[in-house]
């Protein structure tokens, strides 16, 4: 069975989002993806205060500067679109307030036919976190619990009740509710991490950073579920940032998704030999226009097809 593929919708800043966010959904899921994303930065320090990822020298890229926000960016993509699912990959849920992130993803679901994916995670931007000003990023673990807590209470059955640190509902009406169960979704760097999403998510959103470590992160998360009694089993959706070029890339220190179709195509087919069956690619960043995103996703696309993946 050919595993199935997602695309990032167009969120830099050579982008129009009004005008080339709705094309490249449609064309996108007129070429046969099945599933669009976006992703989340909220500023973009200037002078830097922290490093990329909180690593001291390492420079913030200028693909950060200037981010739409990513429910507006997947509003934009709804009526522009029929069948394909619509995802975060990843949205800091903790700079947002528990209540009104459920309320919003609920209604998103609602207006797309129960389309939405809800990929959560913490992210690392102090700034972020002061400029949110709802928690301190120290706690930004118990937040997305809550976050993940408020979500399930308020997607669920009436009246929604929920007592917790930032919010507080006691009996009331919450609606629209989602069109089904939004699944959530979770990264993972810590053991804590792998925990939470085992006990409380859906699945699980990695980065492909090399097939051999994808699946062995892959069945220590299997093993997890199995060894806390898990009987849902994980979903996954696997990230790959890739860098696209005409040509092949040559060098021995070619990156996994680096360089041309062909050398996308045959990393991806190393990583689909893993048994995840769900990947999407991130392509807009290196493109200069939403006619060459359009022009590189078909691309790619046709050539993994006809790879037979």
């Amino acid at each position: 069975m050919a595993i199935r593929l997602g695309l990032s919708l167009p969120q830099a800043r050579q982008y129009d989002i009004g005008r080339d966010v709705p094309d490249v959904a449609r064309t996108a899921e007129q070429i046969g993806y099945e599933s669009l994303w976006v992703y989340e930065r909220a500023l973009f320090p200037e002078p830097a205060t922290q490093g990329l990822y909180g690593i001291e020298g390492l420079p913030w890229p200028d693909i950060y500067r200037g981010v739409p926000d990513p429910l507006v960016t997947l509003t934009l993509a709804v009526t522009a679109t029929e069948r394909a699912r619509l995802g975060t990959s990843i949205l800091v849920a903790p700079l947002h307030n528990p209540f009104q992130l459920a309320k919003s993803l609920a209604t998103l679901d609602a207006a797309s036919g129960g389309r939405v994916v809800a990929g959560f995670g913490t992210g690392w931007s102090l700034d972020e976190y002061a400029a949110a000003g709802l928690a301190p990023f120290e706690e930004r673990g118990r937040v997305l619990d809550e976050v993940i807590d408020v979500c399930q209470a308020v997607w669920g059955p009436d009246p929604v009740t929920y007592e917790g640190h930032h919010t507080k509902i006691a009996s009331a009406l919450v609606g629209p509710k989602p069109a089904r169960p939004i699944p959530i979704l979770l990264p993972t760097n810590s053991r804590k991490a792998m925990t939470r999403l085992v006990d409380r998510a859906d699945g699980w959103m990695p980065v492909a950073m090399g097939a051999e470590q994808l699946s062995t992160q892959w069945r220590q998360l299997q093993d997890l579920a199995a060894e806390r009694d898990r009987t849902e089993p994980l979903q996954a959706v696997v990230r790959v940032n890739a860098r696209y070029s005409p040509k092949a890339y040559d060098g021995d220190d070619r990156s996994p998704f680096q360089g041309s179709t062909a050398q996308i195509v045959e990393d991806l087919a190393a990583h689909a030999g893993t048994g995840l069956d769900e990947f999407f690619f991130e392509l807009q960043g290196q493109a200069r226009d939403a006619q060459e995103l359009k022009d590189v996703a078909a691309e790619v696309y046709e050539a993994v097809r006809a790879a037979g993946i």
